[in-house]
This record gives structure tokens, C-alpha cells and sequence, in this order.
């Protein structure tokens, strides 16, 4: 395959960024999105020009390291598919594909493709820690939940904090996200002391962040690689509320 690659440059976080064209030849299909990049990157380093830079970790769809807008849909048009999941074969031989960063305020570009996501991190922070003493497997067992809370818990802890949420919303809102989060020990008993607390901090620190608001456009689930539904964007607002009307 031989495909023409729009990729986005920035040098820093301050600097003017651009479009630049290279050509990606003799791809195969059985490659994956990042393995075509690391082919790129290496023609790249053999002509003595700077790589395209963009994260990457695990490259088996669990770390949430590998965003990036393809062809204008965050981790690209297969659905429930992370980039370094995405194969060359989904793409027609001579395409021209545009790659780009997550585009949103609270995720400043750092080089190229790659982006800040420590608002995440200081999201998860504010929900601060289980008060309650877990104790060891047997103990844990011996609690009862209802099957459905603890699938809708465990489908909410399948976040991998991607940020693609963040960069398909119109609004640029981390609900998705920060809904997964508090949704996943919202469900469960040890979860319950801190509950509405949680929520509460969460929330405004997402705001403070300075995510937009959610508008409930469905932009975020529909681009989610694991598929986290719209619904728990709505507990997360019933626990927001109860901690206000507190």
C-alpha cells in the first residue's frame, strides 16, 4: 500500500503548528496504525529529518496512550478500536489520511501528536480514596451486589482515560470520563461512604480543568474504544445534584 499522510508538526507547546505532507510507501496491511508511523518515522530519521511525535505504551488497546485524530474521528473510524488497534487493511491502497492531536484547551499539544492529559490525572485525584478496608478476596466475595450493578461497574472501570471523549465533543467535555470514574465505585458498597462527596469533587475539579459542559450529543461514546455508555453521564449528574441539594 502507499498512502499520503497529512500530518500535524508543532515544535512546542507555544509554537505555530502546520500540516506537513510525507508519503508512506510499501505499507502492509497487517500493519497497525503506529507501526505505519514508526515506518514513516524511520525514512524520516535516514533523510536527517525530526520523526512525528506521538505517545504510545502497551500497543494492545489497554493503556490509553496512543490518541490521535484520523481522518477527523478521534482513534479513527473503526469503532470500539484504539489507534495502535487500527490496522492499514481498513484503509484504501493511495489514500490520503490527516492526522492530528486531541484539540481541546485543557490538553495543551506538547510535540506533534501529543498532548497533556495531566488534567485527567488531577481529576482522578480530587475523588481522593475508598475510606473503607477492602479486606482480602474472601472478604470481598462475601459482600453481595446485584449482577447488574457490578457489570455497570466493571463496563465503567473499562476507562482507559484516552481523552478521545474529550476530543470528539463539540463542547470539548470530559463527562465521559470523569462519569466512568466516579460511576465505577459509585456502584459497589465500598464506594458508598464517599460517594457523593466524590462526585462533587470530581466534577468542580473537571470544570476548574477547563473542560466545556456536556450537551448530551452522544459524540463522546460513539469514538469511546470501550464503548462506556451515555448513561453513566447521567449518575454521575443525579450524585452532583444530591451533593448541591446537601
Amino acid at each position: 500500500m502507499n498512502l499520503t499522510l497529512k500530518a500535524w508538526r508543532q515544535s512546542g507547546p507555544k509554537d505555530s503548528g502546520r500540516m506537513v505532507t510525507y508519503q508512506a510507501k510499501d505499507v502492509s496491511p497487517d500493519m497497525s496504525f503506529l507501526e505505519m508511523l514508526d515506518v514513516v518515522n524511520e525514512q524520516l530519521i535516514l533523510a536527517g529529518d525530526d520523526p512525528i511525535a506521538f505517545d504510545h505504551d502497551c500497543r494492545e488497546g489497554i493503556c490509553g496512550m496512543c490518541g490521535m485524530v484520523i481522518n477527523g474521528v478521534a482513534h479513527g473510524e473503526q469503532r470500539a478500536t484504539t489507534t495502535c488497534q487500527l490496522h492499514m487493511r481498513h484503509f484504501e491502497d493511495g489514500a490520503t489520511v490527516t492526522i492530528e492531536p486531541w484539540r481541546a484547551a485543557p490538553f495543551p499539544v506538547v510535540k506533534d501528536l501529543v498532548v497533556d492529559r495531566s488534567a485527567f490525572d488531577r481529576i482522578i485525584q480530587a475523588g481522593g480514596f475508598v475510606s473503607v478496608p477492602a479486606g482480602s478476596a474472601p472478604d470481598a466475595h462475601s459482600l453481595p451486589v446485584r449482577k447488574e450493578d457490578a457489570d455497570d461497574a466493571f463496563d465503567a472501570a473499562t476507562c482507559i482515560g484516552c481523552g478521545a471523549c474529550v476530543a470528539a465533543c463539540p463542547n470539548g467535555s470530559a463527562s465521559l470520563f470523569t462519569a466512568a470514574k466516579i460511576t465505577h465505585l459509585s456502584l459497589l458498597p465500598q464506594g458508598q461512604p464517599e460517594r457523593i462527596a466524590r462526585a462533587k469533587s470530581m466534577v468542580d475539579q473537571m470544570d476548574a480543568e477547563g473542560f466545556g459542559g456536556c450537551t448530551n450529543t452522544g459524540e463522546c461514546t460513539a469514538v469511546c474504544p470501550k464503548g462506556i455508555p451515555l448513561d453513566t453521564i447521567a449518575r454521575m449528574n443525579s450524585d452532583y445534584l444530591k451533593a448541591n441539594a446537601k
